[in-house]
């Protein structure tokens, strides 16, 4: 099993009560250390507000953090979970993840997807398109991205996107299946992941083991229709986690988290998120989450994306999974 983990950059909150002056320090010295360590990549997420609630805490941009991230790693792939087709034209976008593939020397990762923000789709003038729009979008996007990243140059005129010779020089230098390695993002059943069997070189949907079962089989039944091998594609889910020696600690963490965010979204809501933690993290001692990702390795995850709410203040969570998590199933 590979292991990567979330950057905090501010969209959950998680850099609170750290000076903007200081924040990217504190993003940059998390990335080194994940070069140094056992992770296989380092994540963003692509949004431009906070979640649950807008507000006025930071939030850094998804793809002027890959730029940044790839100067200061030499290892670690870099990823998004995952960017927004819609946000940015994708042929612009697939310049960019190019250049940004050149300036990590070839370690991005493009994560894409639909989209679901409503409220930050509408705040920066992008409307909000009905799913199946937001859909087409994806399709023909990652049709650009392929011809822009194994022919050097793109030209659709479809529905959503209309490109002419867009020409993406220099080539990523990672030349694979789509030239730079795509992860389709989302569980939707009958469009999503029929895409992802489509292109994907990686997916990536719920964790849980009732329904990760559930998409990989309609995945695989999509793969078959399409005449493409399921195999060659790797499964992965994204994972809350808190962890410690003992219940005592992993109690302790979550109240932490709970208190930090409190003050921005109030009880109601933090407990609302707590429950989630609860129901739907990976949460326990490393005997205990080693378990569980047993689990859900046996019906073919094989890529744990982590996010540790006290990255940005604690590497207490980070250290105590390198050290008893991924020995046990790397």
């Amino acid at each position: 099993m590979k292991f990567g983990f979330f950057v905090p950059q501010g969209w959950r909150f998680d850099l609170v009560g750290i000076d903007p002056a200081d924040q990217w320090t504190t993003m940059k010295d998390l990335a080194t250390h994940a070069d140094s360590g056992p992770w296989e990549s380092i994540w963003v997420y692509d949004h431009f507000h906070t979640t649950p609630e807008p507000s006025d805490q930071a939030t850094h941009e998804a793809w002027s953090l890959m730029a940044g991230l790839g100067a200061v790693t030499s290892r670690v792939r870099l990823g998004q979970m995952c960017s927004c087709m819609s946000y940015r034209n994708p042929a612009y976008l697939a310049k960019v993840a190019a250049t940004a593939d050149h300036i990590s020397g070839g370690r991005i990762e493009m994560g894409i997807g639909a989209g679901w923000y409503e409220h930050e789709w509408r705040a920066y003038g992008y409307g909000f398109p009905a799913a199946r729009d937001r859909l087409g979008m994806l399709r023909e996007g990652v049709q650009i991205f392929q011809q822009a990243w194994t022919k050097g140059v793109s030209s659709l005129d479809g529905k959503y996107y209309q490109v002419d010779g867009a020409i993406c020089q220099p080539l990523p230098l990672q030349q694979g299946r789509s030239g730079i390695p795509l992860w389709i993002a989302g569980g939707g059943e009958k469009v999503t992941l029929k895409i992802a069997a489509q292109y994907a070189d990686y997916t990536n949907f719920a964790g849980d083991p009732e329904t990760f079962k559930t998409k990989s089989d309609i995945l695989a039944a999509h793969c078959e229709n399409l005449g493409r091998d399921f195999g060659e594609i790797t499964r992965s889910s994204n994972y809350n986690v808190f962890i410690g020696e003992n219940e005592a600690e992993v109690e302790r963490k979550m109240s932490e988290a709970a208190a930090r965010l409190t003050p921005h979204l109030g009880e109601a809501k933090v407990a609302e998120m707590s429950e989630g933690w609860r129901s739907a993290g990976l949460n326990g001692t490393p005997e205990q989450i080693v378990e569980a990702l047993k689990e859900r390795e046996a019906l073919g995850m094989t890529y744990a994306i982590t996010y540790f709410a006290d990255a940005a203040y604690d590497r207490s969570s980070i250290e105590l999974f390198e050290s008893k998590v991924i020995p046990e199933l790397a």
